[in-house]
């Protein structure tokens, strides 16, 4: 109801581009998130959610976060967790689109799952590094090996808490960071300062299901209000957070 509630008062508050007076947000919402583009990694990102679909392995699931609304079960069928834990369809058209038009060569990813999400990442840039964070072993290694599958070698598999990880993490800057696990108020929060040193004046943070509770949406208010942040683009859904020094503080709900 929380989540219904707060889509209907986005509708109400959001726009499109043609309210959008900044040039760098306004090229961001036309030529990024407006793209109709086909690209021809949408049909290698659905052959793989097929894949996932069909699929008959069974997990056993050590869950760090808040897991899942919809699967309570610790043993969980790869086939219902593409639909139900993983990236939709649109997500991760959205999230290779992003990476293609922003060029990120350099992308942390909290929260592996299936790997829809990491798999829009690698394919937008081969020469890119990608580095992906999963709590859940038996997860992290089902993935990793549909990648082996997949020919995908450019991308680095961690296991662990998010926190530990976070603290181990030797690479100086990324050009992204994307946030789609432990959706915890508290949580969210601490993982966004810890990494806030591992921005340059270009880099994204991505926040998965910033209205998956009004936990998550105080989280969502208190990154806004961030001094380090000058943009926000919410776009219910995912919100992109950017901290480019030139621009004027604003923030942007932009329909898709």
């Amino acid at each position: 109801m929380y989540q219904i509630i707060q889509y209907i008062k986005f509708l109400l508050k959001s726009t499109n581009q043609h309210s959008v007076h900044s040039p760098f947000v306004y090229q961001f919402v036309t030529k990024c998130l407006y793209d109709k583009k086909k690209y021809d990694a949408y049909k290698k990102l659905q052959n793989y959610r097929k894949t996932l679909k069909n699929s008959k392995a069974e997990l056993d699931i050590t869950d760090l976060g808040e897991g899942s609304k919809t699967l309570g079960n610790e043993v969980r069928k790869v086939s219902q967790m593409v639909s139900t834990s993983s990236s939709t369809k649109k997500e991760a058209r959205l999230l290779y689109r992003v990476a293609k038009y922003f060029k990120l060569s350099s992308v942390l990813e909290l929260g592996t799952s299936l790997g829809m999400g990491t798999y829009a990442f690698a394919l937008a840039n081969e020469n890119s590094k990608i580095i992906t964070v999963e709590g859940c072993k038996n997860t992290s290694n089902f993935t990793q090996s549909q990648f082996q599958d997949l020919g995908i070698d450019n991308t680095y598999f961690n296991i662990g808490a998010f926190s530990f990880e976070i603290e181990k993490l030797e690479q100086k800057h990324f050009d992204c960071i994307y946030f789609d696990g432990h959706h915890n108020k508290e949580a969210t929060i601490q993982y966004f300062e810890a990494l806030i040193p591992k921005v340059h004046n270009d880099s994204i943070f991505i926040f998965d299901d910033i209205y998956w509770s009004k936990e998550m949406t105080e989280a969502w208010d208190y990154i806004k209000a961030h001094k380090a942040v000058t943009v926000t683009v919410d776009c219910f859904h995912l919100g992109f957070v950017f901290f480019r020094k030139e621009q004027a503080k604003e923030h942007f709900r932009i329909r898709l």
